[in-house]
């Protein structure tokens, strides 16, 4: 029995973090838990995975649960993060990540720098190119 206390699969013991955290769009009432200037705009489930696999934390998606203060029913909001912080020996797994907030805060810092909000940032330069497509449909109906 001692080694189950050792295993480092026992992810009820990971802390869970939801999108909904660190979104500047909720409100404290409906689950944020950082200051709304730290925050970050619709953070997704992918997105605090990736960060937290980047710097090294034991990270497991958990895409069915739904955050219980959220209204919003669209499956693009659903889901959470388990983030290991100790070892079952009670160690930390990295010595900067201490508690839920010094995550969430790396988690803001980190985000906006990932590839896929960068990209979305420079996807509105390509909407001038879909305007050319529409020409072509208007001859089309002559």
């Amino acid at each position: 029995m001692a080694h189950l206390s050792t295993n480092p699969a026992d992810k009820n013991r990971w802390i869970c973090i939801y999108p909904a955290y660190i979104n500047s769009k909720k409100t404290v009432a409906e689950g944020r838990k950082i200051p709304k200037e730290r925050a970050l705009e619709n953070p997704t489930l992918a997105e605090l995975r990736d960060v937290c696999q980047s710097v090294g934390l034991p990270v497991a998606m958990e895409g069915s649960k739904m955050y219980p203060r959220d209204q919003n029913r669209d499956p693009t909001f659903r889901g959470r993060v388990r983030v290991q912080l100790k070892n079952a020996d009670g160690t930390y797994v990295l010595e900067q990540f201490k508690t839920r907030q010094d995550v969430m805060f790396q988690l803001t810092e980190r985000i906006p720098m990932l590839k896929s909000r960068t990209q979305k940032q420079g996807g509105g330069e390509q909407q001038p190119q879909s305007s050319a497509g529409k020409k072509g449909k208007k001859k089309g109906k002559r």
